[in-house]
């Protein structure tokens, strides 16, 4: 049964499940767009740039493939056991996986080969998807992964925050969320974000994190707010 769990074959299907049933679920969600001018400058740019959001709610990213107006995009995906999987879900929809990820020092755990390939596809006007927390966590923490991705790549971060409800929270590290169908959601944008060769780091890791679990409690409190 292992065994068949983890065939590429089995793996493809659930793939398929799995996007089918995000694709319904937030098609049928009711959104608010919170900032929405920053997205739509963003895309308007032809410069590449990278789309930050935590891993707990990479199940909300598709939509933001509504909003690129058909612009180039790839998803980092790591190179973890739950990654292959992943990797065949964002890329049927409409996300191809880049796999790999980002240790403490901003290096790809694969050789580096991923972080060239996201940068070089930054550079040549690509949009990319990143959960800076992935894929093992601390949750919401943010490294100098991304910081160094953004200063190298020339490009710029634009942070998204997602809240929905009613939705299902896994017990896992990242305290996943998975979206119901006919939700409603709220999804704030902030940025963009650049790094120089004269920023630290480390500095701009935190502050970029606390950035976004700003944005992201901010999406929680609307969700809220109109609930009640």
């Amino acid at each position: 049964m292992k065994a068949l769990l983890k065939s590429r074959g089995f793996q493809a299907f659930a793939a398929w499940v799995i996007a089918t049933y995000l694709n319904f679920a937030l098609a049928t969600t009711r959104w608010t767009i919170v900032n929405r001018a920053v997205i739509d400058g963003v895309v308007d740019d032809p410069a590449g740039a990278v789309f930050c959001f935590w891993h707990g709610r990479i199940a909300y990213s598709p939509t933001l493939g509504r909003m690129v107006k058909g612009r180039p995009r790839r998803a980092l995906i790591s190179k973890s056991k739950d990654g292959e999987l992943i990797a065949m879900t964002v890329d049927r929809l409409g996300y191809p996986a880049i796999r790999g990820s980002t240790d403490q020092e901003g290096v790809d755990k694969g050789g580096g080969i991923a972080f060239r390939e996201v940068v070089r596809f930054l550079r040549n006007g690509g949009l990319v998807a990143v959960t800076p927390d992935g894929p093992r966590g601390p949750n919401q923490v943010m490294t100098v992964g991304l910081p160094t991705m953004t200063r190298v790549s020339g490009t710029k971060t634009m942070l998204v925050g997602f809240a929905a409800t009613p939705a299902v929270q896994t017990h896992g590290w990242d305290k996943h969320r998975i979206p119901l169908p006919f939700a409603r959601a709220v999804v704030i944008f902030d940025g963009p974000y650049a790094a120089s060769r004269e920023d630290d780091l480390d500095k701009l890791a935190a502050e970029w994190g606390a950035r976004l679990n700003a944005i992201q409690a901010q999406a929680e409190g609307l969700l809220d707010a109109r609930r009640g």
